[in-house]
């Protein structure tokens, strides 16, 4: 069984600091953060760690001013976040202090199902206490004083809410354990449940032609040559400016759960739409998660060969740093090029799980570095000197030497590429892992030496 990652939702007026919380818990400077108010327009997910749990982070726009008059739009924003949030911060300001506009917020906030912290923002250098004392008088149980931007006593509020936090709810729960579990993202209309339905040979999903009709992730199980699996179909996932329909919204968090329960995410890409920025940013969110990824493309059967070409040299161009995943043209609707599809999703899956010995990973990495040494830094000379396996799903290799923190970008995607044609690593993003390590030789006469 895979539980679904848990959700965070920040909501509150603007400029309290909802983008700077966001940005420490997902250790990222993925939300615009300025000193005014109202700059996130629209919400944004991350995803974080807290000790050992992954949750999702949901930063939403800021709802009204500093009185009571709550922006009905941006609420309505902030409650298509609330549909999907197990757990949900009240961000205040404590340099304000307690406005008409918290009270408004909370007193909405109390309507709904799922737990509630008060939580006052920039209370650094303060007393605890003191800088809590007049938020008591929202009403929903003990404020947090926490400091956003220096982190002060954000480690006590995450302890707090994971201890608060409801049990897991299932996503995918397989019969089989060796099924391998499939993550199927794409925008609106690209022939997802087209896909499911061809691949379970049944018509289990709804399908027609406009986008949008998938409302939630839905886990089905089938077989193939006799291997099973377990594919999730997600709801199309928008460029964000053009969602405006509340169920739509809340379709990005199931995403970001499926791929992080999947083993292989499937991005399906739409032949006649062409590659577009959200399908890069699926493809990202694949990748970061670790996860192996093939790259789809259907309706490819109605373009004539022209059409064909061009588009294959713009895929082939575009695609730039995921050109180690698989690029397969399908159709969905009269199940061409499944073979292959799946074919490919195996392959990726043997990939990710690979088992890599210490002296095959060590003698890659001694050609490797023969063949093209690091560049000396200010005269001395970076050395690496062997590599193991640190984990797997993505392939961890974690690699020593001495002053390994000075190899650049352009040398570490070297030993990559290196790796991952020894060892035939396509289909899955490949993590490497530097440390320096002390000459185990050091001290030795040399004739002691093997």
């Amino acid at each position: 069984m895979t539980d679904a990652l848990p959700v965070v939702a920040l909501v509150g007026r603007p400029n309290v600091g909802k983008s700077t919380l966001f940005n420490r818990l997902t250790r990222s400077r993925d939300a615009l953060v300025a000193d005014q108010p109202g700059v996130t327009r629209d919400r944004h997910y991350g995803f974080a760690v807290y000790e050992t749990q992954r949750y999702i982070v949901v930063d939403t726009g800021g709802i009204g001013q500093d009185d009571e008059d709550i922006d009905t739009q941006a609420f309505a924003q902030t409650e298509a976040a609330l549909e999907e949030a197990d757990v949900v911060l009240l961000i205040t300001d404590h340099r304000q202090g307690l406005l008409a506009g918290d009270a408004a917020i909370a007193d909405r906030l109390r309507r709904i199902e799922r737990p509630v912290h008060v939580v006052v923002n920039k209370s650094e250098g303060e007393q605890s206490v003191s800088a809590i004392a007049e938020f008591h008088a929202l009403g929903l149980g003990e404020p947090w004083a926490v400091s956003a931007a220096h982190g002060d006593r954000v480690g006590l509020l995450l302890e707090h809410v994971f201890a608060q936090l409801p049990a897991p709810r299932a996503l995918v729960s397989a019969h089989d354990r060796d099924a391998i579990r499939l993550a199927l993202l794409g925008r609106p209309n690209a022939g997802k449940s087209t896909l499911v339905n061809r691949l379970l040979g049944e018509t289990r999903m709804l399908t027609r032609d406009a986008p949008g009709t998938t409302r939630d992730a839905v886990a089905s199980e089938f077989s193939f040559d006799e291997r099973p699996y377990v594919i999730v179909d997600t709801a199309g996932v928008r460029r964000r400016a053009r969602i405006s329909d509340t169920v739509e919204k809340i379709s990005v968090v199931k995403a970001m759960q499926a791929a992080e329960a999947a083993q292989v995410v499937i991005v399906m890409l739409d032949a006649r739409a062409g590659l577009s920025t959200q399908d890069i940013r699926l493809l990202s969110l694949a990748v970061e998660r670790g996860r192996a990824a093939v790259i789809a493309v259907n309706k490819w059967d109605g373009l004539s060969e022209k059409q064909r070409q061009r588009l294959h040299a713009e895929l082939v161009e575009r695609i730039g740093a995921f050109d180690y995943l698989p690029l397969l043209f399908v159709s969905a609707l009269h199940g061409s090029g499944l073979r292959e599809l799946l074919d490919a999703v195996q392959a990726s899956h043997r990939a990710a799980f690979a088992e890599l010995s210490t002296n095959a990973l060590s003698r890659t990495l001694e050609d490797a570095v023969e063949q093209h040494a690091p560049p000396a830094i200010h005269g001395r000379r970076i050395k690496l000197r062997f590599a193991h396996q640190g984990g797997r799903n993505p392939p961890t290799i974690v690699i020593h030497g001495n002053q390994t923190q000075r190899l650049s970008d352009e040398y570490k995607r070297y030993l990559m590429r290196r790796f991952r044609e020894k060892f035939d690593l396509f289909g899955t993003p490949i993590h490497l892992v530097f440390k320096n390590s002390d000459n185990p030789y050091a001290g030795k006469a040399r004739t002691q030496r093997r």
